[in-house]
Order: C-alpha cells, then sequence, then structure tokens
C-alpha cells in the first residue's frame, strides 16, 4: 500500500478519497472534508448532456473550485458524443480528473441505460470510455461495481479493458448494481479487478472508520480507500483514516466550541452556495447527522429542521450541539 497514487499530472495522496453521493457531496461539503486533510474529493455524478447544456444544477453540482488540487469531476451519460463533451468542458475549466460513473444504481439513471447499466453492455461502455479518454489530456478514472447481478460479475473484464483503454485509476464498490446498498460489501471480490489489471484500484463500500478501511484492504489487495456515507456528519474522517493507515497528521475532531462554529459554518457555506431558501433545506440533512452524534434531543432536533428562518436555524445550532438527550 503506497502512502500517494502519481496519475501523472495529479497526485492523489494520501490514497484516501471521498466518494460522490448525490445530493450530499456539493461543493461546501467537499472543501470542508478537504480541509481536514484528504487525498482527493470526487464531485457529485453529473449528467454529460446537462452539463455541455449549461444546466444551472449540473454545473452547480462540479462546481468544484475546478483549480483546486485533488478534485475530480464524475461524469455519466450513455452517448460518447456527450461524454467527450461534458469532459472537455470539466478539464478546460480546470478539473484535476475526470471520473466516469458506471456504478450508479439508481433507477432513473439505469433506466436511461447510464450508470452501473453500461455493465450490461461492455461494448458500449468501452466506446464511452475510449471518447472520454480521447477528449482530455487529464488522467480519466473509473468508478463501478462488480457487475450488474451475482450471475454477471464482469467487472476484471470491464476494467482491464478499460486500463488498455487509457483510464488510469478504479474504483470498485463491492457490490453489484442489483444489490443497491444491501447486504455486505464483498471486498474480497474486489481482489479479482486488482488482479485484472496493473493500474491502481480503490476499494469502496461500507469502510466507515480505519479499522474497516484496513480490513477492505487486507481482503482486496487495493491501493486505496473511498468513503463516502460513514463520512456524513463526520467531514474530519478522512483524515482520521488517513492517519492511522498513512502517518499523515492526526485531525482535531472539533468538540464543544470548535464543533459550534464547525456546523455553523458549514450552514452558511450551503446558504451562500445555494440561496438562503434551497440552502436552508439542502442543510437539512447535514445538520440530521450531526446531530446525530451530538445525541441532541428530539424537539430541539425538530425545531432545527422544521425552522422556516435560516436566521432562526442558525440560533439553534449552539443548542443543537451541546443540549444532550436525556433517557427517561
Amino acid at each position: 500500500m503506497a502512502d500517494l497514487i502519481d496519475l501523472g499530472t495529479a497526485t492523489l495522496a494520501p490514497p484516501v478519497a471521498l466518494a460522490p453521493l448525490a445530493g450530499i457531496t456539493d461543493l461546501p461539503f467537499r472543501q470542508l472534508v478537504a480541509s481536514f486533510g484528504a487525498g482527493w474529493v470526487v464531485s457529485e455524478m453529473v449528467a454529460s448532456k446537462d452539463m455541455v447544456n449549461a444546466k444551472p444544477d449540473a454545473r452547480a453540482r462540479a462546481e468544484l473550485g475546478y483549480d483546486q488540487q485533488g478534485t475530480a469531476v464524475q461524469i455519466a451519460g450513455r452517448e460518447a458524443y456527450w461524454m467527450a463533451e461534458a469532459a472537455k468542458v470539466a478539464a478546460g475549466n480546470g478539473a484535476a480528473i475526470i471520473d466516469i460513473n458506471m456504478g450508479c444504481p439508481a433507477k432513473k439513471v439505469v433506466g436511461g441505460y447510464s450508470g452501473s447499466a453500461l455493465l450490461r453492455t461492455p461494448d458500449h461502455a468501452l466506446s464511452l470510455i475510449e471518447a472520454v479518454v480521447n477528449a482530455v489530456d487529464v488522467p480519466v478514472t473509473l468508478k463501478t461495481r462488480l457487475g450488474w447481478d451475482d450471475q454477471t460479475l464482469n467487472a476484471a473484464g470491464v476494467c482491464a479493458r478499460a486500463e488498455q483503454a487509457g483510464v488510469r485509476l478504479v474504483t470498485i464498490h463491492g457490490r453489484t448494481r442489483c444489490q443497491f446498498y444491501k447486504g455486505a460489501a464483498d471486498w474480497t471480490a474486489i481482489g479479482a479487478i486488482k488482479d485484472a489489471v496493473t493500474i491502481p484500484v480503490i476499494a469502496n463500500g461500507d469502510i466507515v472508520d480505519a479499522s474497516t478501511a484496513q480490513t477492505a484492504l487486507a481482503k482486496s489487495g487495493a491501493d486505496g480507500v473511498m468513503i463516502g456515507r460513514g463520512a456524513q456528519g463526520r467531514p474530519w474522517l478522512l483524515a482520521q483514516v488517513a492517519h492511522v493507515l498513512h502517518g499523515t497528521p492526526a485531525p482535531k475532531v472539533p468538540e464543544g466550541h470548535d464543533l459550534i462554529a464547525l456546523v455553523a459554518g458549514h450552514y452558511e457555506a450551503m446558504l451562500s452556495f445555494y440561496g438562503a431558501d434551497l440552502g436552508r433545506r439542502v442543510a437539512r440533512k447535514h445538520l440530521g447527522w450531526y446531530m446525530d452524534d451530538a445525541g441532541t434531543p428530539t424537539q430541539l432536533r425538530k425545531e432545527v429542521l422544521t425552522a422556516a428562518d435560516p436566521a432562526s436555524v442558525a440560533a439553534l445550532i449552539p443548542d443543537a450541539l451541546t443540549a444532550m438527550e436525556v433517557a427517561a
């Protein structure tokens, strides 16, 4: 296990990454995670055609502060032309890495023959990969799953062909598409992909702390880990994992006034990024996760999540993070 992954024009150090999560890993959250120390962060998945046509919501999802180090823009689609054009837009704006989504299991995405549906049509998937690789000079990576279902565990073959086409790194979620997020991620099965390629392989799925990261690496032989849901409400988690795995500086996990300041700052960043009304609504999920860890009393939690005025929410944050639910 190396302490960094060199992709030529991009260096991933340490190899501990934030996974793309729709509606969660927006710019404010990615910046917060990066501030603690993460090898790289990946944007929410962006539909390639929407990105090229400059749909505001698509551009917002990919808005990384493009030129920030250690960032990737993830694109999805089913047509080579739009995939290539979206890659050009992202790279032209300074994205360090273009990531191709072949793992999203959502019915809306799969129904459009994108995401993990591409595992059912490897030849077509390869045409998209080739189009993206040929369109840009920055490294192209791929995120996918073990296969469509238990009878179609074809990720090893797909990734081997992707490597031949010029993909520089693959991330494997240790489930099939038909599993969605049920059951346990099969980290051992990721080893078949590692054996099939010479490029770096990143393990993903059910990695929620340093211990599960170590186990995932041991079972898969992967070169690094990608953490998604485990970082919800814990933006310092990736830095904690990197400290244990790679000896990077241990993050100072915020408590008390420091935690209040962090959450308040995150809330203000979301309001600034989305605007007051949408920002308040988007923030609810993040505030809920912070309050989960804080043990916020039920009534106070409800007040935070239902307050219509952003200023009222901000005023409630200090109490919400310090008041504890008392068992009856």
